[in-house]
């Protein structure tokens, strides 16, 4: 049987990232809580880059509007190439028959 997978709320992350930024170690912080050291050392990561804007939750990545704009642009990018693949495919199978086009 699978052991469950316990999750924290963003009070609980906070309160452990302000006890790390109190002064004591992440070892120690992560023992009075019963958690494992790295975990914290990846909640105060997070916080470090996010601040306030941290721990969103369930896997959501926090992006900054410039991050969200790549985003966007890339995917925007991805399925213009698809386009351009798909289209050069179709006038090559289409003009075998009258040489027109040279296939590059």
């Amino acid at each position: 049987m699978k052991k469950a997978r316990r999750e924290f709320d963003k009070e609980f992350k906070q309160m452990a990232v302000n006890l790390c930024l109190s002064g004591k170690s992440t070892r120690e912080v992560a023992d009075e809580l019963g958690l494992r050291t790295e975990l914290v050392t990846r909640w105060k990561r997070e916080y470090n880059e996010y601040k306030e804007g941290s721990f969103s939750g369930h896997g959501n990545q926090n992006l900054t509007s410039e991050q969200k704009e790549i985003a966007r642009l890339k995917r925007e990018l991805h399925e213009t190439q698809l386009e351009r693949d798909i289209l050069k495919k179709a006038v090559s199978i289409f003009s075998k028959g009258d040489n027109k086009y040279s296939g590059s």
